[in-house]
């Protein structure tokens, strides 16, 4: 820790210095557990080192995916809990640059607060560093930004990037998709982290009880049940790659099954969905039935049960049930490629 940098006029504008080093000294245990072969460099540095290692591959593409978390915050705030929601920060760009067949290699962090409590912003970067473990990718550096004034004191923004390498032959480009073709559900862990503007405003959460254990949700509160981190699918689908020939993957957030599954499916196919076969959780329900909102608008905003969609040939479906099921997904089927141009229907 650095105890020779102190601005007492920094201080009195809010902004303490020093609680920005205490919070990287409590934060160092988590990340040491993220350090991957590639990592050159230390926390503290300017830039974060990775060496790549491309052994194997002919023509390596780096691939690159970012977002945040979005409203879902406003949850954990609520619920006064921040070791979760680093973990779908992570989960919301891996599972992006999974669906392009790359492997995470390391990912780095920006969170911008109110007022820098150390404790809890070692908490939330705990929640990014196990979300780095799930996908194997090293949390290499980031940055913690104390803007009083811009946020309240308890409040808080995070936000991340993470870069992953392919092999050019193996990305997945969805040029071999045909007719037939099977489509796989990996369900989700619940809303994951998109809708939680609709989530909020029918849930009512800020006025209502959202920390009473209810059992349409199987004894969970609100609450709890929306702070159930996004899974992380990379591994997983990792272990599928090895064996099947994946035709496309498609990761289901904003916009649902009308906005996603379609970025994967070439002109001239459809994804035609059973809609029937999708299991849905109670907490869509509830949704639905606080809000009022109507099945199409349900599937076009959220995930409603299914994180990410794969699609395979049929002569692959059994195998690529059996490996995604080994590494502890509960895969199973919700649809087929058909020939149409209106790339996806819901039926």
């Amino acid at each position: 820790m650095n105890n020779l940098s102190r601005s007492e006029s920094y201080a009195a504008a809010g902004v303490d210095i020093t609680a920005g080093y205490k919070a990287v000294e409590l934060m160092k245990k988590h990340i040491a557990k993220t350090v991957t072969e590639g990592v050159c460099s230390g926390i503290g540095d300017f830039g974060g080192l990775f060496e790549l290692n491309t052994e194997g591959m002919k023509h390596p593409v780096l691939v690159s995916g970012t977002d945040g978390v979005g409203t879902k915050l406003k949850i954990a705030f609520l619920m006064d809990k921040h070791d979760t929601v680093g973990i779908d920060c992570v989960a919301m760009c891996v599972n992006d640059i999974i669906c392009c067949g790359a492997k995470p290699l390391f990912f780095l962090d920006y969170i911008a607060c109110g007022k820098n409590y150390p404790e809890k912003i070692a908490s939330i970067v705990g929640g990014i560093c196990d979300g780095c473990v799930q996908s194997g990718a090293a949390l290499i550096g980031g940055e913690t930004a104390e803007m009083p004034g811009f946020y309240k004191a308890y409040e808080y923004d995070l936000a991340g990037f993470a870069v992953g390498i392919v092999d050019k032959e193996k990305i997945i480009d969805r040029s071999t998709m045909a007719e037939g073709d099977v489509i796989i559900a990996l369900p989700s862990s619940g809303v994951h982290s998109n809708g939680f503007s609709l989530v909020r405003k029918v849930l009512n959460v800020e006025t209502a009880d959202i920390k009473t254990p209810l059992e349409e949700l199987g004894g969970k509160s609100i609450g709890e049940t929306l702070l159930t981190p996004t899974k992380i699918y990379v591994k997983p689908v990792l272990k599928l790659l090895e064996s099947v020939r994946v035709k496309g993957i498609s990761h289901i957030t904003g916009g649902g099954f009308y906005e996603n599954i379609p970025r994967s499916i070439p002109d001239g196919l459809c994804a035609l969905i059973e809609k029937s076969a999708v299991k849905i959780p109670p907490i869509f329900d509830l949704i639905a039935d606080k809000g009022n909102i109507s099945e199409r608008d349900m599937f076009n905003t959220f995930n409603m049960g299914v994180g990410m969609s794969i699609v395979v040939s049929k002569e692959d479906e059994g195998e690529a049930l059996r490996i995604l099921n080994d590494a502890g997904e509960d895969a199973y089927v919700i649809g087929k490629i058909v020939k149409s141009d209106r790339k996806i229907e819901v039926v």
